[in-house]
């Protein structure tokens, strides 16, 4: 049986009159559990700051300094590429969109896509230029098209950072080029990262590609990685020489999904190396388990007063845990849902907790949701409802 389909099953088991309920789940065992792992202290890096994170739980493995401000060079070019690919999922550009290059644009400094002054460039061609060559002219042109000027568009930035909860992030322009309130933390390049792959999928192969050619100029995705090993699909490097080397790189195999963030290394090789350390980490010892699927009906407790006497109760996004090797077998959830449950009922609707425990510990909690609207019952029926609650309240 499946480990969704049991609160369901056991939930039909229980009187019709329980309204708290509280089920233990059975360990997950959504693939055979390997053998336990003894896990290691982190390895140390030679950077700044780091952090490993995982891109499904949310979870963070390892951390040094993650939530200290610094100078992110290009990485900041996430941020410009994530607005960008928000504005054509909501219609308001499109990829094939022609940008009119500005002379400011085509003036900026450093690494370049080499558009020229004057021409129009596809927006699908500039978000590349951002991407693979990280080319400062394609930033700001894009951040012109959608914003009217650079500094209007970090405002953008400044606030999708606050709506995504980048609380040490300060953005001044769409590039990185240094500017003393111009920072970001490895924590809140972590959470960008795992924005771009969880909201943007379709847009997410781009930061995989290793060349790009524009205006007969064929460059190279600055990230190593993405020729060592097969399994790293993205991100973004950057340096300036307040920032030294950065690295946001991702990687998966299996159903896990890892984000590594290392900033203020001494060459490009050393942001690889010490990138690809935490990532062989956290893959050697650690698994994500998915728990639940978004949607899935967990309970289905009694509805008083309702025009249906019972609600489909789950979550409201998938759920995912990232815990040691071999230790999938600990895990046990509860359901505590709100004890007595009167129509009208809105989906989405918080009516309970699901926690997941290892061992005794709450390792995990996520809300329990209506998952279907219920109108309040005919005056008859909340009568009637309201004469049986009252019953079996003297009973129970």
């Amino acid at each position: 049986m499946r480990l969704s389909a049991l609160p369901r099953t056991l939930g039909r088991l229980l009187p019709a009159t329980l309204t708290v309920c509280a089920l233990l789940i059975a360990p997950v065992q959504a693939q055979q559990a390997l053998p336990e792992t003894m896990v290691p202290s982190p390895p140390s890096l030679a950077a700044s700051s780091w952090i490993l994170m995982d891109a499904n739980s949310g979870e963070i493995l390892v951390e040094h300094e993650a939530d200290k401000s610094l100078p992110p060079a290009s990485l900041t070019k996430m941020m410009t590429a994530y607005i960008v690919e928000r504005e054509i999922a909501d219609n308001r550009i499109a990829p094939d969109d022609q940008v009119s290059i500005s002379e400011n644009a085509w003036r900026t400094g450093g690494s370049r896509m080499f558009i020229k002054e004057g021409t129009q460039v596809g927006v699908e061609d500039l978000l590349k230029g951002v991407v693979i060559q990280s080319g400062n002219d394609a930033s700001v042109a894009l951040a012109e098209h959608i914003a009217g000027s650079e500094s209007a568009f970090a405002d953008l930035m400044n606030q999708q950072a606050q709506r995504l909860g980048m609380s040490n992030s300060h953005f001044v322009n769409a590039t990185g080029l240094p500017h003393e309130n111009h920072y970001a933390s490895a924590k809140d390049l972590g959470i960008l990262a795992k924005h771009i792959i969880k909201d943007y999928p379709d847009h997410y192969d781009t930061y995989s590609e290793k060349y790009f050619t524009y205006n007969g100029i064929r460059q190279p995705n600055r990230n190593r990685l993405l020729w060592r090993d097969p399994s790293v699909d993205g991100l973004k490097t950057g340096h300036t020489e307040a920032a030294g080397y950065c690295l946001v790189a991702s990687a998966k195999k299996d159903d896990t999904r890892l984000i590594a963030v290392v900033m203020g290394t001494n060459s490009d090789e050393a942001r690889a190396q010490e990138a690809q350390k935490i990532l062989s980490y956290g893959f050697r010892f650690f698994e994500t388990a998915k728990l639940y699927d978004s949607g899935a009906v967990l309970n289905e407790p009694r509805v008083w007063g309702g025009e249906k006497n019972t609600l489909r109760l789950g979550v409201g996004e998938d759920v995912y845990l990232t815990v040691p090797q071999g230790k999938r077998k600990d895990m046990t959830a509860k359901l505590d849902i709100q004890e007595t449950i009167k129509a009208p009922i809105e989906a989405g609707q918080r009516l309970g907790t699901l926690k997941v425990q290892l061992g005794d510990e709450v390792v995990k909690e996520q809300p329990l949701i209506a998952l279907e609207n219920i109108p309040e019952g005919g005056i008859f029926k909340r009568l009637w409802d309201n004469i049986v609650m009252f019953v079996t309240g003297l009973f129970n």
